[in-house]
């Protein structure tokens, strides 16, 4: 409870809307409206990210979270599909891993430091197996009609401030005709001395999800109350709990944990709006096709270098940059709602996205 009111007070962030612009294109031209605009709050150590004039996401930037994520993620319709807790906690929602917010992009073993599992909640003789990763600058914001892209340059640093691993990554928001959205990541990891990025299960590209997404569960845990207190609990309470997962190999459930595909999807019913989420792997990517560290609980997660983790030995990755050393990763983050997306038109996206 102490820990949770101590993150609550670091890391508050503030929902305010702020209008969104219109940009002419040329003279002679129709005057054409950008649907994204970004707000850079600098006394916040976040960009927020607007849709229409309504907030979409932000980027969050604050030392104190220990990686960049954005958070939250929205339907165009408002509902959330990232938990809130532990920096906006609502009713009925889990209090385990406070190092899971929004989406971030991470790994568990870098030279020997944990990056995915660091949170304000490690102990301080704990604190030098882990590395944070630290913005440094934002490249560019720009928007074009239904597509907004921020360009952003962070450190991955070890706990006594050495730079590991330098990431330059694109972030790509879109909206379609139908209003369905989508996060394009696009990540550049340039390694400023030799690193190793060791097999392990806790990685890449994660998203923790609204208790809604998540899968049934009978099992104890702990949730906070209406107030934001947290109970343990002996069993959950499921009311309005769909979560299902559908992988492109055709594997469903819980059992998608452990196993290769080239996208998840992630089926589930937010206040009565049905919701598809769903992850698209890239071929060019290191270890493709990514294993998912997909889980039932609420952590959605593609980790294609964890492969002796998640193959139970059958088996492993280690891989590694030398320095000045780079490669990249790509992913699609799908917000589909109103209906169920079916594989065919996952399919459709995924082909557009390879090809791109």
């Amino acid at each position: 409870m102490n820990q949770a009111k101590i993150i609550l007070g670091v890391l508050a962030l503030s929902a305010a809307v702020v209008g969104c612009g219109q940009s002419p294109k040329g003279q002679g031209q129709a005057e054409q409206i950008d649907r994204f605009s970004f707000a850079e709050q600098t006394e916040n150590n976040r960009i927020e990210v607007r849709l229409d004039g309504q907030p979409y996401t932000s980027y969050c930037y604050a030392d104190s979270l220990k990686k960049p994520v954005l958070y939250p993620l929205r339907t165009k319709g408002g509902h959330f599909v990232t938990r809130g807790w532990p920096v906006q906690p609502r009713a009925n929602e889990r209090t385990d891993h406070p190092h899971h917010l929004g989406l971030w992009f991470n790994y568990g073993d870098v030279n020997g430091l944990d990056f995915w599992n660091n949170s304000t909640a490690i102990p301080a003789e704990k604190r030098m197996d882990y590395g944070s990763i630290h913005h440094a600058a934002v490249n560019s914001m720009e928007t074009d009609g239904n597509t907004g892209v921020l360009d952003v340059t962070k450190y991955w640093q070890g706990p006594q401030g050495d730079s590991l691993l330098r990431e330059d990554t694109r972030y790509v928001f879109e909206v379609d005709e139908e209003g369905n959205t989508s996060i394009t990541l696009d990540i550049q990891l340039t390694a400023l001395t030799d690193v190793s990025l060791r097999d392990n299960k806790e990685g890449v590209l994660g998203i923790r999800l609204a208790r809604e997404l998540e899968h049934p569960s009978d099992e104890p845990a702990r949730f906070t109350d209406a107030n934001g207190i947290v109970t343990e609990v002996a069993q959950a309470n499921n009311d309005g709990v769909t979560g299902h997962y559908i992988s492109s190999e055709g594997v469903e459930g819980d059992k998608v944990w452990g196993t290769r595909a080239k996208w998840v999807t992630l089926n589930g019913a937010i206040k009565g709006e049905e919701i598809s989420l769903v992850i698209l792997d890239h071929p060019g990517n290191p270890g493709y096709p990514t294993y998912w560290h997909a889980r039932g609980y609420g952590l959605f997660a593609a980790n294609p270098l964890g492969q002796k983790a998640l193959s139970d030995g059958r088996e492993e990755l280690n891989f590694s940059l030398d320095k000045n050393a780079s490669t990249r990763f790509r992913y699609k983050v799908l917000i589909h709602a109103g209906g169920k997306l079916d594989t065919a038109a996952i399919n459709n996206q995924f082909t557009a996205f390879s090809e791109d």
